[in-house]
């Protein structure tokens, strides 16, 4: 199995200077290789077809450019699930002070509430911090999850990875169907309303 990892938002409390209010994880899973492959061709077709030089960004991309993406996997046979943080709600001090306990805390969280799905799994995520952060991650998630549940861990740049930015997609997807003021909130969600199979909104 393979599962890539994104999120949208960002795990800082000053909602004053910025800071989003919402955090939300999503992992897009693929039960067979095979599948995986498909996107990633699938994704490449739409990328020449629309003239993307570059990665997918649900933020970055044009309405017309969203729909066409998530039209085109439609056939693919993935499946998304997500947790959704909304801060304010959040009372631990260590989680609202240290950004790195908060972003580990809740991609264990996702990870180990899995319903099953995840087995032997090789678990991709999107980043590139510092070396030190990404091995502790990678022993944090293996220890907190159930027996046998995650194989490898490892990290990519999503301007390398079209799984990643596939990821980031169904993030943002998911993210704006919170934001009731765009007129287009639930568009996208509705979209991969097939492939979603949870959608946790942590309390």
């Amino acid at each position: 199995m393979l599962v890539f990892i994104d999120e949208s938002g960002d795990p800082g409390f000053k909602m004053s200077k910025g800071s989003s209010p919402l955090f939300v994880v999503s992992l897009v899973a693929f039960t067979d290789v095979a599948q995986s492959v498909l996107a990633q061709e699938i994704i490449e077709r739409v990328a020449a077809a629309h003239g993307i030089p570059n990665e997918f960004k649900f933020s970055q991309s044009r309405p017309e450019i969203r729909d066409a993406f998530f039209a085109a996997l439609d056939p693919v046979d993935y499946c998304v699930r997500a947790i959704v943080i909304e801060k304010e709600k959040i009372y631990s001090a260590r989680l609202r002070t240290d950004k790195e306990a908060f972003y580990r805390y809740f991609v264990k969280t996702m990870l180990k509430f899995d319903n099953g799905l995840l087995k032997g799994a090789k678990v991709i995520i999107d980043g590139s911090g510092e070396q030190s952060f990404k091995r502790e991650l990678s022993r944090y998630l293996k220890r907190h999850t159930g027996p046998g549940a995650i194989k490898d861990v490892r990290f990519s740049n999503s301007k390398n990875d079209r799984l990643i930015q596939m990821a980031d997609m169904c993030t943002g997807a998911i993210a704006r169907s919170y934001r009731a003021n765009r007129a287009d909130a639930w568009r996208r969600r509705h979209m991969i309303a097939e492939k979603i199979e949870d959608v946790w909104d942590f309390k």
